[in-house]
């Protein structure tokens, strides 16, 4: 109930709806927590900031969303404004002294902005006379470019380069999802059909990649494909490019973002994980966007990714293993939706080829533990081939909790 509530005032927007559900999460969590009065664990609870939870209702009415607003931040400022200049004062009639402190400290920042907007934080002392004999020389060489009192020097401005953080997009936004493939294909993994149907242990690979095709190039055609003979469908067997990752970019502006509220993020599927171990993350697909949340979505494990072209078109693909969605609500319990792996009349499991474009972004699963102790020698990358059944994780973070509540 605790994490429902710090979930749902953490949304971008909130209707009376959403602070309904706020006032639900509050009352279950202002009950459940007896338990721990109760076992004598605490004898009151007399937390501040569990206190204010009871205000933010009536807060978020008056003001709108607090969309990430953090108790800290009070508590950081005051730092920076009362302890550091009180810390400096003489501590007699310290007051007239700490704004005098604050002011010129306000006066510093200003001055430090300015100086870097026109270039005088650029280098040292040192580097300035270089570049000013170096102009001077080459006026004196080059009469033809005097060096003139009003010219300008040059200034470089330097973007911070992106070291390898994959959450934050500065990019513009965008409130549809976007998925693209890795910018370099697997040079040792398979180059055609047949021998990726080989490398993954799927027979009917080149089947499914006829009917993929069939859909693709006859989107109107009321048909399922499953249920079109191969023989009526384009055949393909050639070149292919095989890729172990794919970039999601999806705009979620409660969790850690760009300006835009843009985020992104890597989905990876490939047989050694940093030459260790194999990896092959799960996704959201949507299957019906008329529907929202995980009604109109499925999960589905990424067993690769590959692209390949046809008729001068080239189509990014995935080979998918898809689960099925137990029941038609979440879990009483746990609020969460479960899944488990789908499979067809014969129990072979369900795969299909699915564009990239459908594909949402990835999906964190939690088993649904049993009774028995788990295995000492199960590996933590063998969990989705060990557990029959899985919670769809709402709290991997704001946006899955949004869109699996």
């Amino acid at each position: 109930a605790f994490l429902e509530f710090c979930y749902l005032v953490r949304r971008n927007i909130i209707t009376e709806k959403t602070l309904d559900k706020i006032q639900d999460a509050l009352d279950r969590f202002h009950r459940y927590r007896e338990i721990f009065k109760t076992t004598e664990v605490v004898e009151t609870f007399s937390l501040p900031r569990q206190h204010s939870l009871q205000h933010y209702i009536h807060l978020i009415r008056l003001f709108g969303a607090p969309n990430g607003l953090c108790s800290s931040i009070t508590e950081s400022k005051h730092i920076k404004a009362v302890k550091e200049p009180w810390r400096r004062s003489s501590r007699y009639k310290a007051l007239g002294q700490m704004l005098v402190t604050n002011q010129r400290l306000d006066k510093l920042a200003a001055a430090r902005t300015d100086f870097t907007t026109r270039g005088m934080l650029d280098g040292t002392c040192l580097s300035a006379a270089i570049n000013a004999l170096e102009q001077i020389r080459i006026a004196n060489d080059e009469p033809g470019n005097p060096l003139r009192e009003d010219t300008e020097p040059e200034v470089n401005v330097r973007e911070d380069e992106d070291v390898g953080d994959v959450e934050i997009d500065t990019g513009p936004t965008v409130i549809q999802a976007h998925v693209e493939l890795a910018k370099t294909p697997q040079r040792n993994r398979a180059r055609t059909v047949s021998a990726l149907a080989l490398e993954l242990s799927i027979p009917l690979l080149p089947n499914m990649l006829s009917r993929f095709l069939f859909a693709q190039l006859n989107p109107n055609d009321p048909r399922d494909p499953l249920q079109i003979p191969p023989a009526d469908c384009p055949q393909y067997d050639e070149r292919i490019s095989v890729f172990n990752s794919a970039c999601s970019r999806f705009f979620a502006p409660s969790d850690l973002s760009g300006i835009g509220g843009m985020r992104r993020e890597h989905i990876r599927a490939c047989p050694a994980w940093r030459k260790e171990h194999p990896r092959y993350d799960c996704i959201f697909v949507n299957t019906n966007p008329d529907l929202e949340g995980m009604r109109g979505m499925d999960v589905a494990r990424v067993l690769t990714f590959f692209s390949f072209t046809y008729r001068a078109e080239t189509y990014p693909c995935a080979v998918v293993r898809w689960f099925d969605t137990l029941g038609e609500l979440p879990d009483d319990d746990t609020g969460m939706w479960m899944v488990q792996p789908a499979h067809h009349a014969n129990n072979a499991p369900h795969i299909a080829i699915i564009h990239v474009d459908s594909i949402y972004r990835a999906a964190h699963l939690i088993p649904v533990y049993g009774s028995r102790f788990i295995p000492p020698n199960l590996q933590h990358y063998q969990t989705y081939d060990s557990f029959r059944r899985f919670y769809i994780n709402k709290y991997a973070d704001h946006h899955s909790f949004e869109i699996a509540s």
